[in-house]
């Protein structure tokens, strides 16, 4: 299993430190507003690693942290006259809720930085303590860069560079360095704040994430997840932190970076207000359909974000569903008769395909889905495989020649790869028969160029009720 580590910047076999057990912390959200699509694409993305790994048979410890204080939290309730863990607690709330909705299901536990502070506290004393940290009075502890030579190793870049984003490091004209960061902020103008023996105060933004790794993972651990847009200077400022407190070299093994998700070719972000929520897209569109959009493209690979795209990816999990239940209804799975799709393949070499060409088929896309898994978790090549497939026994039902064995080992193996995908659609779309087949005769005439005819049953299906949808898939219906 070979997957791409943004430290080495190259692809490295996937090998535990610790026998078959990995430890994984994929960073969360600040609950200040409603996570946008684009954190949505990094959370699931990292649903889906946590939940390979584990059909793998690894056994994965992931915690995600909730940053729960920030300045933009403490900017935010000020705005909406709210106290700051009042505004968190809510916002929190709101995030829980839309990743149970986006069938993120794979967190063993997510930590939030206010159960920490003892352990902020700590890692802070022992950065001041061995001489990394140096004081701002009246404004807070900073880590000094000048401790660390290898600072940068993760981006490429420096504290120095001319196109730094300086205010996400910490504005403060009396630091000593200029890509110094704020450790722990001291406390002012009511704002929250905790007990220390270096000054009441509170985390910066970067110590929380070190300090709950620590104290769970220990000082080294596997796999380190998040957006790409935290590569610098959030995870350089982990390395840092980490490496500077324990003395232990390679804080994190392997690091893993989701590409941005965009629109109109621009980064999608709250700062440039061109976000849509997750909440909203979860209103419009199926589950399935959300997490199919958001693993359509390579997870380093920039990903268009438009309805248009979000359509292509309901009909594509709709052909998904009419599939299985087509296999289902050609075939129907006796009461009692289960088993593993692997198991279901020993009945295939037993009995020849009536199609010698689907022999050993499910086999062979199992074979395949893993392959592509395990090249850097390309799930784009793994939805490539499955319509293939589907394709394929789809022509072979049409002409008869598509034997029980076949069908129902290729529905369970999409099923048991589905508790990692999370995109078979949980029910059928409840068009009628009558319309699907208006929309079956309306996709012929468009194959046959005939479009005069291909609008006038568009027309009569819109006449019904009904709206339809082109798409690579296929044709999308739904209920006007």
């Amino acid at each position: 299993m070979q997957i791409y580590n943004t430290l080495t910047r190259k692809k490295e076999e996937f090998k535990p430190l610790e026998g078959n057990k990995v430890k994984m912390f994929v960073c969360g959200p600040t609950v200040y507003d409603y996570i946008h699509i684009g954190n949505a694409r990094t959370f699931v993305f990292f649903d889906v690693v946590a939940k390979y790994l584990r059909f793998k048979g690894f056994d994965v410890e992931f915690i995600q942290n909730i940053t729960d204080i920030d300045d933009r939290i403490i900017r935010r309730a000020q705005e909406s006259g709210k106290e700051p863990q009042e505004l968190a607690k809510e916002y929190k709330k709101y995030f829980l809720e839309d990743s149970e909705k986006l069938g993120i299901s794979s967190v063993s536990k997510f930590a939030r930085a206010t159960e920490h502070i003892p352990e902020v506290i700590k890692q802070v004393k022992t950065l001041i303590d061995t001489g990394h940290a140096y004081e701002i009075k009246g404004d807070g502890w900073y880590f000094d860069l000048k401790t660390f030579p290898e600072y940068g190793k993760l981006s490429g870049r420096t504290a120095e560079m001319a196109d730094d984003a300086v205010s996400r490091i910490d504005e403060n004209e009396n630091k000593r360095n200029r890509g110094d960061f704020c450790l722990w902020k001291f406390s002012k103008n009511n704002e929250p704040s905790w007990p220390a023996e270096f000054g009441n105060g509170r985390p910066g933004w970067h110590i929380e994430d070190t300090a709950i790794t620590d104290k769970y993972f220990g000082s080294q651990y596997d796999l380190h997840g998040g957006g790409q847009d935290l590569i610098f200077p959030h995870h350089e400022a982990e390395i840092a932190q980490q490496e500077s407190a324990s003395g232990l070299k390679p804080f994190v093994k392997y690091w893993m970076h989701s590409a941005f998700l965009v629109n109109n070719a621009k980064k999608m972000s709250k700062s440039l207000g061109n976000f849509a929520t997750a909440r909203e897209i979860i209103e419009k569109y199926p589950t399935e359909a959300i997490r199919f959009f958001l693993l359509s493209a390579h997870y380093r690979t920039p990903l268009d974000f438009n309805d248009n795209a979000l359509d292509q990816a309901e009909a594509a999990i709709s052909r998904i569903g009419e599939f299985i239940s087509r296999m289902q209804n050609l075939h129907p799975v006796k009461s009692g008769e289960a088993g593993t799709a692997k198991q279901l393949f020993d009945g295939v070499k037993a009995n020849d395909s009536v199609d010698p060409e689907l022999s050993g088929i499910s086999e062979k896309l199992h074979d395949n889905i893993e392959a592509a898994f395990d090249d850097d978790f390309n799930t784009s090549k793994v939805f490539g495989e499955i319509f293939e497939t589907i394709k394929k026994l789809n022509i072979a039902a049409d002409n008869g020649k598509l034997d029980e064995f076949t069908a129902k080992s290729v529905i369970e193996l999409l099923n048991n790869f589905n508790q990692v995908l999370g995109i078979v659609p949980a029910s059928q779309s409840s068009v009628p028969d009558e319309i699907k087949k208006l929309a079956d005769e309306r996709e012929q005439f468009r194959k046959d160029k005939n479009f005069t005819e291909s609008d006038k049953l568009r027309s009569e299906i819109e006449s019904l009720g009904f709206e339809i949808k082109d798409t690579i898939y296929g044709s999308l219906i739904k209920k006007r």
